[in-house]
């Protein structure tokens, strides 16, 4: 890619067209099946329709087809397949490598982050295999991009905002494990998002019934440059399950801080809003893998949104509160604090602005007290904004008059005329002008935007308003189905299978059909184990989870000898494993179990 890419999340169709509006050059939504996010499937007709829109505007369209595929799947996988193919998506995201022993159309493959992207060898591996782009890991910081970057000449696509797993993705088996629901097969339980309690092996507990494994959400908006110049390419927001409303915000946000590159989509974004992305869903926002860090990374007290922050409590009664802040806060807001580590909430009733701040009337008695602070999770306005946001995407045309015809054309050379078949000169050209300007600038229910009209003669033929319209409608109707038909899907071969990185692999290869395990065959890697889906055992103790977030280096430091574990809900008991030479912490199943 000679341009870069923001990429974004579509869960349906509204939030497909809402990230395609708003400035995405690519976006990647979910099939009727095969899914990560099995909650956010569309049908074929659906992405035909987002694909023929997102088309006109040289906006890719990348299909999720990111989990493991059961042996009785693999021809409706294929079938589903071939479906994409035929309505012109641009690629499928694949984590299965199975699949590339299917009969598959010419269709371009990225290699989905579920993949367990975070080595050189694994990234040119892939890229020897026939993928055309590797989704990197979230944990690899700035130089090992680099150098990922500097080995390989595939395409890198790195998330650089939204939700963030705690483990390795494609590595987690703590779902199933508990429940049955694999993260693998798109139905992940968010056990990350669970309480917790940390014990040692005296059963002392360091820490009870905390959020303990759920991070903070990832914000890379100020290093895109850095992520530049590492050589990544495309850039992801992850959030498959959010409304259009974070869609609309993100996405504008990141294509604004992008605007002075080069980039894939075209047309204009005309917006008619100020994006904010502290004013939508986020856990408060981190960069730290980015920079080998995690000091900063989880938040032990809640794993739900807690948005902006306002400012602090300077006084309160059991009518209201005052804040300090130099926000404006708006009736029926929801607020959200913290009252001993607990995340409580209200809406606002009444405020009132008074000298030292805003006096807030809630709907109930808070616990609040001076010196706390307050953040606002719902801002009503702003959600109100985006609502009603006629924000779009235009693709400029110009039109060229003479006496004889009319011509639109596009800034590709795409272009359509109509000739008239009879030449009457108008009587008075001026007015005539003014009816062509009027009538060809009426463009509000299409894709396109007029930029220019000229007149290559001075006569103009009289053409009665209604014609016009007709006329104007029937050019763009033509000019948006030769910008259709020209644009060109890039085609995709696989190449012969090349050497896997790893001589053996156990069920953490995600082997769960007989045509992955050939294909590993093939690749010189024995598969000793099938998929943790298929084949856990009792009394075999599994990694359930592997992070790089480290509860021992957050409690107790790292030099700490304490053997510790983490107690669910229901008392189930997990050992941990420190990897310090690898700065990593893995989660086991509980023994005998």
């Amino acid at each position: 890619m000679s341009k870069l890419e923001l990429l974004a999340p579509a869960q349906n169709i509204e939030c497909a067209m809402s990230a395609i509006n708003s400035g995405a050059d690519a976006i990647y939504i979910g099939a009727k099946s095969f899914g990560a996010r099995k909650n956010a499937g569309n049908s074929i007709e659906t992405i035909k329709k987002i694909v023929d829109y997102a088309h006109l505007f040289n906006v890719k369209v990348y299909v999720t087809v990111n989990t493991i595929i059961s042996d009785d799947e693999l021809a409706e996988c294929e079938k589903l397949i071939w479906e994409l193919y035929e309505i012109k998506v641009d690629a499928i995201i694949v984590q299965d490598l199975g699949i590339l022993n299917l009969n598959l159309p010419p269709i371009a493959l990225h290699a989905s982050t579920q993949c367990d992207n975070r080595t050189a060898d694994k990234v040119n591996f892939l890229k020897e295999i026939g993928f055309r782009r590797v989704i990197l890991a979230r944990e690899l910081p700035l130089d090992k991009i680099e150098k990922i970057s500097k080995s390989t000449d595939v395409e890198l696509e790195h998330f650089i905002h939204g939700a963030l797993c705690v483990c390795y993705s494609g590595q987690c088996y703590m779902s199933e494990f508990i429940g049955g629901r694999s993260a693998n097969r798109g139905e992940c339980a968010q056990s990350c998002r669970l309480k917790y309690s940390l014990v040692n092996s005296k059963n002392e507990i360091i820490l009870r019934d905390k959020y303990l494994l759920s991070l903070k959400d990832n914000n890379l908006s100020k290093h895109l440059d850095k992520l530049i110049k590492a050589g990544v390419v495309s850039f992801k927001i992850e959030g498959r399950l959010k409304d259009s409303n974070y869609v609309k915000n993100t996405v504008l946000y990141y294509h604004n801080l992008l605007k002075k590159y080069q980039r894939q989509g075209q047309g204009i974004i005309i917006s008619d809003f100020e994006p904010d992305i502290y004013k939508t869903f986020n856990r408060g926002f981190v960069d730290d893998y980015l920079f080998n860090k995690k000091d900063n990374i989880y938040n032990f007290d809640t794993p739900k949104s807690i948005g902006e922050y306002l400012g602090e409590v300077i006084s309160i009664n059991e009518n209201h509160l005052v804040l300090k802040t130099n926000k404006k806060v708006n009736a029926q807001d929801g607020l959200c604090y913290f009252v001993a580590g607990i995340l409580e909430g209200c809406l606002v009733n009444k405020v009132e602005n008074v000298k030292s701040g805003v006096k807030v009337f809630a709907n109930k008695k808070v616990k609040l007290k001076k010196g706390d602070k307050v953040y606002r999770n719902i801002d009503f306005e702003f959600n109100k904004i985006l609502q009603n946001s006629k924000t779009t995407r235009k693709l400029e045309v110009e039109f060229v008059v003479s006496k004889d015809s009319i011509t639109v054309f596009d800034k590709n050379k795409n272009k359509e005329t109509y000739f008239f078949e009879n030449f009457e000169k108008a009587n008075d050209t001026n007015k005539m002008k003014e009816n062509y300007e009027k009538s060809l600038r009426k463009t509000n229910e299409t894709p396109f935007i007029v930029s220019k009209i000229s007149y290559s003669d001075n006569d103009l033929s009289f053409v009665p308003v209604s014609k016009l319209n007709e006329i104007r409608r029937k050019l763009l109707e033509d000019l948006q189905s030769k910008i259709l038909s020209r644009y060109k899907v890039k085609k995709a071969s696989l190449i012969d299978a090349s050497k896997f990185p790893m001589e053996n692999g156990d069920y953490r290869l995600n082997v769960h059909n007989k045509l992955a395990e050939e294909f590993y065959e093939i690749c010189g890697c024995n598969v000793l184990e099938k998929s943790f889906e298929r084949e856990k055992k009792k009394n075999k103790q599994y990694e359930l989870m592997r992070m790089k977030h480290c509860l021992k280096k957050a409690t107790l430091g790292c030099d700490s000898k304490e053997d510790l574990f983490l107690i669910d809900q229901k008392g189930v008991k997990y050992p941990l494993f420190f990897d310090c030479k690898n700065c990593e912490m893995v989660v086991l199943s509980p023994e005998n179990k």
